[in-house]
């Protein structure tokens, strides 16, 4: 079940001009094929255009923060910043995937957490938002949610845990990890969300976060640490 657009735009702190816009850039082409509602349209030409812009946005920030690297190295940063795995990344810790409205065959196949089409959501809303308040606030909402995960060395700043914690756990049969959300407090919009991972009987680690997977990796986290296992950044 999706969560309502108003929850979102609270959570991400700006207020939309067309709220159908907003509607648009999460609204999955199985939505609108099962319900035929006059006027509805899917998010896939939002997507198009929401690649154009974080290519511009996210050239023109390379650009300007990296100015002793080459054309072929900005190239290589922007392509491990726009690629599918990052932008799911980005997607999650906004918990974009609530807001999807999805057929019920997509629905339960999974598709509210695929990657693909957590990464096409994410290029569909930075497409929405251009469109309805211009270049500048794009930037702005990239500059808190995109490049503050950007490192001096234009590296993303973004660390798997719970992979890291696989590996650790299988290569020393270990055991096996099991995730438990726990807790929700706070209201709709600031919501956040507590996480416990396990391994058999023994807890590993808790986390918090905004969505149910940033609490999950801060679990994992606090697993490693508690592991003594050291994560290269």
């Amino acid at each position: 079940m999706n969560r309502d657009i108003k929850e979102l735009q609270q959570r991400i702190g700006i207020a939309f001009r067309k709220k159908e816009l907003l509607q648009q850039a999460f609204t999955h082409s199985s939505y609108v094929n099962e319900h035929r509602i006059a006027g509805h349209k899917d998010n896939e030409r939002l997507e198009f255009l929401g690649d154009a812009v974080l290519e511009l946005t996210v050239s023109e920030f390379l650009y300007d923060s990296y100015p002793g690297r080459s054309e072929g190295e900005l190239t290589k940063l922007r392509a491990s910043i726009v690629c599918e795995p990052s932008l799911v990344t980005f997607a999650e810790d906004l918990d974009f995937g609530a807001f999807v409205l999805l057929g019920k065959g997509e629905e339960l196949t999974g598709g509210r957490s695929r990657p693909a089409l957590l990464a096409d959501v994410f290029e569909s809303f930075v497409g929405a938002l251009y469109l309805d308040q211009g270049l500048d606030i794009v930037k702005g909402f990239l500059k808190k949610h995109v490049f503050a995960k950007i490192s001096s060395e234009g590296k993303l700043l973004i660390i798997d845990y719970k992979t890291l914690l696989q590996e650790h756990t299988q290569h020393h049969n270990m055991g096996l990890l099991e995730y438990r959300i726990v807790n929700e407090r706070g209201p709709a919009h600031e919501r956040e969300f507590v996480a416990e991972v396990h391994m058999d009987a023994d807890l590993l680690g808790t986390g918090a976060g905004r969505s149910k997977k940033e609490a999950e990796q801060q679990a994992a986290a606090g697993a490693l640490s508690k592991l003594n296992v050291t994560v290269q950044r």
